[in-house]
Order: structure tokens, then C-alpha cells, then sequence
């Protein structure tokens, strides 16, 4: 689910401004009156319906055709993935106003999304890694939604026990989100 829902989300919302762009249809939003959070706001929704298809459509798989249960609060995972997809998406649509083109979106995304799933623990155990990069792992929003995802699946905890990383996530996306919007200036570069 992670994997899935990381790429579908930092993808396609990396391609959303930069598709502008290379259009030239960005010099007509930048006549208009909306201002660079709207223009975020506009880009993000569709994106987040998708990824909340995904969550949904694998939860679902997971658990009637593997036979996964979710031994926890379905709500829970969804906040979780909310709060998660806030800074995918905010990771996303950073690369997309710093990119040129497409391709270059593209291939900062998969530099972004490399790295992210080395350090998530999902790969190989965070407590095996050394300390300053266990001390990094903190700042990748993969480790914390992978905590949410097994203690929703696995353990059945709820937001109880998950709420550090529900708030973490809901941090980096926030800030994530602020620099993109302080970054998407109202003229071209």
C-alpha cells in the first residue's frame, strides 16, 4: 500500500505544475486573481481522490483476496493516509515548481522516492541502521505511515497508540505544503 499510494501521489502531482509549464498555459493562471493557494488547492484535489481510490482499493484487496485482516480502526489508516498524502503531496508539487520539464520532474521524484523507501524501515529494519540515520528516518513521512499501516493491519491499535505519527505526518505535510506555497511565486521563472 505504501509503495503504491507513494508513487501514484509524489508522481503525479510532481507533473502537475510543471505540465503547466511546458503548455504555456501558466502564463494565463498567472494573469488571474488566484492566489498561489488556491492554485495548490486546485492542482491537489483530483490527485488526492485518486490516492484515496488506491488506499481504499487496497485495503479492500488486502483483505478479501489475500485474506489480510484489519485488526484495527479502518478510520484510523485513513487518517493516517490523509495525513500522509499531505506531504507526498507537498514533496510532490515542491518538485513540480522546481522543475523545468516533465522529465526532470519525473526523475527528481524517483530521486526523491529512492531514498525514502531505503529509510523507511520498510526495506531494512530502522534499529539496524546507525543512529544519525535512524535520527533521519524521522523526516520521511514513508516511516511514519508504515507505522500506521502495520499497527492498523498487524497490531490493532488505534489512534491511541499511532497519534506521534499521525502528528508527525500531519507536521511535514504542513510544512511541506507552506514551502510549496511560498515557493510558487506569482511570476515566471
Amino acid at each position: 500500500m505504501a509503495t503504491i499510494v507513494t508513487l501514484i501521489s509524489l508522481l503525479l502531482t510532481a507533473m502537475a505544475i510543471v505540465r503547466e509549464k511546458e503548455l504555456g498555459t501558466i502564463e494565463q493562471i498567472l494573469v488571474t486573481p488566484i492566489r498561489p493557494g488556491e492554485f495548490v488547492l486546485g492542482k491537489t484535489i483530483p490527485f488526492a481522490l485518486i490516492s484515496f481510490v488506491d488506499v481504499i482499493l487496497v485495503s479492500v484487496v488486502g483483505t478479501l483476496w489475500y485474506g489480510i485482516p484489519i485488526r484495527g480502526n479502518p478510520f484510523c489508516l485513513l487518517l493516517g493516509a490523509s495525513m500522509f498524502l499531505l506531504s507526498t503531496f507537498g514533496v510532490g508539487l515542491l518538485i513540480s515548481t522546481i522543475s523545468r520539464t516533465q522529465q526532470q520532474a519525473l526523475m527528481t521524484g524517483f530521486f526523491f522516492f529512492m531514498p525514502a523507501m531505503m529509510l523507511s524501515g520498510f526495506m531494512f529494519p530502522i534499529a539496524n541502521m546507525p543512529e544519525p540515520i535512524q535520527w533521519l528516518t524521522l523526516l520521511n513521512p514513508l516511516r511514519h505511515f508504515l507505522v500506521v499501516i502495520r499497527g492498523v493491519f498487524l497490531k490493532g491499535v488505534g489512534l491511541d497508540v499511532l497519534w506521534p505519527q499521525v502528528l508527525a505526518l500531519a507536521l511535514l505535510g504542513g510544512f511541506t505544503l507552506a514551502i510549496t506555497v511560498k515557493r510558487f511565486h506569482k511570476t515566471l521563472s
